[in-house]
C-alpha cells in the first residue's frame, strides 16, 4: 500500500462502511427493544473505526475474538447504563480490543445524544486536547468540551437538534476539509476575489499568436 493509499484510508472510509455505521446500525440499534450490539456488528463497527486514525491491523482479529454472548451482554449493559458515559465506557472496554474511542462509536450508534466519537481529527481541532491520550479521562474532557458546544448551539438554534455526535461530525469534516482541500473553507468573498484575479491573469496572459509576434 502506497503512502497516498493510507492517506486515503485514512479520510475516506469505503462509503459501504461509512453508511452501514453512521446510518444502517443506529437505525438497527435503535430499533431493538435493548439496544445492544451483535458480534457481527461489533467486528463490522470495528473494520470501519479502522479506516480512521492509525491502522492498527491486529485489532480486527482481537475484536473477533470476543464471544458471540460477552458481545451482547457487555453492549446490552453499557447502554442501560447511560447517561453515566464513564460507566458505559468501562463496561465497554471489558471486551477485547476496546477502548475508549472504540466504545464511543459504539455508544453513538444507539445514543448519539450522549456521547461522541473519539476521532483523532476532532480532538486535535479542539484546543487543550493535544497530545491526545486514549484514556477514560481524556475522552470524558472531551466531551465535555463537545457537550459545551452542543449547548451554545442549540441555544441560539431555533431547530435544538444538535448533539455530540453532530459536533463531533462537523468538527470531522472541517479537520479533514483543511487537510485535503482547505480553499474548500474559504468565504464566498474570499473565493470570489481569487477567481477575479486568475480572470485577470488569464486576460494578461498573452496569447500563443501574441507571444510568436
Amino acid at each position: 500500500m502506497t503512502s497516498g493509499s493510507r492517506r486515503r484510508n485514512r479520510y475516506v472510509p469505503p462509503p459501504k462502511l461509512g453508511i452501514r455505521y453512521q446510518e444502517e446500525l443506529p437505525e438497527i440499534v435503535c430499533s431493538r427493544t435493548e439496544k445492544f450490539l451483535t458480534h457481527a456488528e461489533l467486528v463490522q463497527l470495528m473494520e470501519w473505526k479502522l479506516t480512521r486514525g492509525k491502522f492498527r491491523p491486529m485489532l480486527q482479529k482481537m475484536i473477533a475474538s470476543n464471544s458471540v454472548s460477552s458481545v451482547e451482554s457487555c453492549t446490552r449493559k453499557a447502554f442501560k447504563l447511560l447517561p453515566d458515559v464513564s460507566a458505559a465506557i468501562a463496561e465497554l472496554t471489558k471486551l477485547k480490543a476496546v477502548g475508549p474511542a472504540t466504545a464511543s462509536a459504539v455508544l453513538v450508534t444507539g445514543a448519539p445524544q450522549e456521547a461522541a466519537f473519539m476521532a483523532d481529527e476532532v480532538l486535535e481541532s479542539i484546543p487543550g486536547l493535544v497530545p491526545i491520550k486514549y484514556t477514560l479521562k481524556h475522552y470524558i474532557l472531551y466531551l465535555d468540551k463537545v457537550r459545551e458546544c452542543v449547548e451554545q448551539l442549540n441555544t441560539n438554534d431555533s431547530v435544538n437538534d444538535w448533539t455530540p455526535h453532530k459536533i463531533e461530525q462537523c468538527l470531522w469534516t472541517w479537520a479533514v476539509a483543511k487537510s485535503v482541500k482547505p480553499s474548500l473553507l474559504e468565504s464566498p468573498i474570499m473565493y470570489q476575489n481569487k477567481m477575479s484575479n486568475n480572470e485577470k491573469l488569464t486576460e494578461m496572459r498573452p496569447t500563443k499568436r501574441q507571444r510568436v509576434q
